[in-house]
C-alpha cells in the first residue's frame, strides 16, 4: 500500500501512530491500516494500541456526554445574540448532531415563540375590532 499521506505515515511519531490507530473513525481506512503496520514494525506492544483504542472510545463518550447536555445559556443571548436567535429559529439537526439538550430547549423556544406571536396578533386583530 502507497503512503500518500503528509506528513508520510513513517515519519509520525508513535503517539500520532497510536491516536490514528485509536481513532479510526477519524482517520482514512488506509491511514489506520499503515500506522497499525508501522506499530507492528516498530514493535509496540499490543497493550499498547489496545490501551489507545480503550482511551480514544472514553474521550468519544465523553464528547457525546458534554454535547448532550450542553444547553442555552443567558449569555448566549448576551454576548451573541444574532448567531443564538438564528439557532434557535433555523437550525434542525441539533437532536442529530447529539445536542439533546439543547434540542429540547429549542423545541420550546419556538412553541414559545409562536404563541407569543399569535397572541400579540390577536390583541392587536382585538383592538382594531374594538
Amino acid at each position: 500500500m502507497i503512503d500518500n499521506f503528509k506528513p508520510p505515515i513513517k515519519t509520525r511519531t508513535t503517539q500520532q501512530l497510536l491516536d490514528i490507530v485509536g481513532s479510526p473513525k477519524k482517520w482514512n481506512r488506509d491511514a489506520a491500516y499503515l500506522a497499525k503496520y508501522e506499530l507492528s514494525n516498530r514493535n509496540v506492544d499490543t497493550s499498547e494500541i489496545d490501551k489507545a483504542i480503550k482511551l480514544s472510545e472514553l474521550k468519544e463518550e465523553e464528547e457525546r456526554l458534554r454535547k448532550a447536555n450542553k444547553s442555552y445559556q443567558i449569555t448566549d443571548f448576551l454576548l451573541k445574540p444574532k448567531s443564538t436567535l438564528f439557532e434557535l429559529l433555523f437550525t434542525w439537526e441539533l437532536k442529530k448532531d447529539g445536542y439533546t439538550l439543547k434540542a429540547k430547549q429549542q423545541k420550546t423556544f419556538r412553541i414559545t415563540l409562536i404563541s407569543v406571536i399569535i397572541f400579540v396578533y390577536l390583541i392587536k386583530y382585538i383592538q382594531e375590532s374594538l
